[in-house]
Formats: structure tokens, C-alpha cells, sequence
């Protein structure tokens, strides 16, 4: 799979990724609103030797730019802005850049880690198979909450204005997995349901979100 044009000289750049790893997809959201051309490589298994090669973690994403190897999705996006600026994904106000950090700092420390099926099915081991779906649910729900306060001062068409930005790049696959994969009950959250249809109507989101 690849998207866009990257810089003329460049080598295409390689991503390994799991169609259904949210940290995966946020950073393939933005190659794909960079217009960067990669090569999308699918990885089933944490130990695969391909990907140890690159993660010694046995991690997804990890991301191969020439000779420099990225992984987490974080440091991947931090380096893509900073090396290409086209379509940032930061806003240039202080206050709604401080936002985006923050509710990227919200899904990725506080709801994705917690409701990560490794973890889910630990819990399942531990405490039995009904309290799964309890605790992840129990989890994105309290950050949600936070959320909804948060960008109900800054949100535009898109979470902190009429621009995608990081904040977006976050919230999309985290909503996805909320509704789709956890049966969340979304009624007390009106701006996230508005975002995620919004999110769901996007070609650059679209491809991303299957």
C-alpha cells in the first residue's frame, strides 16, 4: 500500500503496521494527509522477524525513513512534522497546539493503554471473561469524559478548530475502537459523535478506518 508523493530522491519509506493497531493507523493518517508515498507492511505477529529486525520490542508502528528507524507513533509523528511540514499537524495558536498535545497525551496514556486487547484479555484471564468488555468500557468512558469537557471550547469541523490536526490523528482510531470494537454507549457524548461522523466521511480517513 502507499499514498502520495514523497520528496523526487527519496527512497520510499516503509511502515509496519496491523490493519487494526490504532497506533498504526494514526500515524498512517498522517502520511496519508502529508501526501507521503510508503510502503504499508502488514505484521500479524509480535514476533516476527521481519519487524524484530527493525523493534526489538516487537511493536507496531515502526517506520523505516532511509537509514533512520522510528518507532512508537508518537516520536514516528513528532519526526514526520518536524521533517515534513507539508499539511502540519500542529496549529501555529500556542493554546490549541497545547490541546493537541494534551488530548493526544489523553488517548495514548490514559484510554488506549487500558483498553488494549492484550491487557483486555488479561483481564479476562484474571477476573473472568464477562468483566472484559466492563473494563475497557469503564476506561474509555472515563476518558471521553475528559475530552468532551476539553474540546467543547476549541472544536470546529474538527477537534480544535476547521483544520485536521494531531488531535484528530488520535481521536479517529480511538473512536473507532470505542463504537465499533467496544460497544461503548456514545449518548453523553455529543461533539465526539459529531467529530467521529465527520472523521467517517473523509477519503483520507476512510482508507485508514476499515
Amino acid at each position: 500500500m502507499s499514498s502520495g508523493v514523497m520528496e523526487e530522491g527519496n527512497p520510499t519509506m516503509k511502515l509496519y503496521s496491523h490493519p487494526m493497531s490504532s497506533c498504526s493507523r494514526r500515524v498512517r493518517l498522517a502520511l496519508n494527509l502529508k501526501g507521503l508515498k510508503y510502503d504499508c507492511i502488514n505484521i500479524t505477529s509480535a514476533g516476527d522477524p521481519e519487524l524484530l529486525k527493525v523493534n526489538p520490542m516487537g511493536y507496531v508502528p515502526a517506520l523505516v525513513d532511509g537509514t533512520t528507524v522510528i518507532s512508537d507513533s508518537y516520536a514516528i509523528l513528532l519526526y514526520l512534522e518536524e521533517k515534513y511540514p507539508l499539511h502540519s499537524l500542529l496549529p501555529q495558536d500556542l493554546t490549541k497546539r497545547a490541546i493537541n498535545y494534551q488530548v493526544a497525551s489523553i488517548v495514548s496514556s490514559s484510554i488506549q493503554p487500558l483498553q488494549n486487547m492484550t491487557l483486555v484479555n488479561y483481564i479476562g484471564e484474571i477476573a473472568g471473561p464477562d468483566e472484559k468488555l466492563p473494563w475497557a468500557q469503564h476506561h474509555i468512558r472515563k476518558g471521553f469524559i475528559a475530552l468532551e469537557k476539553l474540546l467543547v471550547s476549541y472544536a470546529g469541523k474538527y477537534a480544535t478548530g476547521d483544520e485536521i490536526y494531531l488531535a484528530d490523528l488520535y481521536l479517529a482510531p480511538q473512536l473507532d475502537n470505542a463504537i465499533n470494537r467496544y460497544k461503548l454507549d456514545m449518548t453523553e457524548f455529543p461533539l465526539l459523535i459529531s467529530l467521529n461522523e465527520t472523521y467517517s466521511k473523509l477519503p483520507s480517513f476512510q482508507q485508514v478506518m476499515v
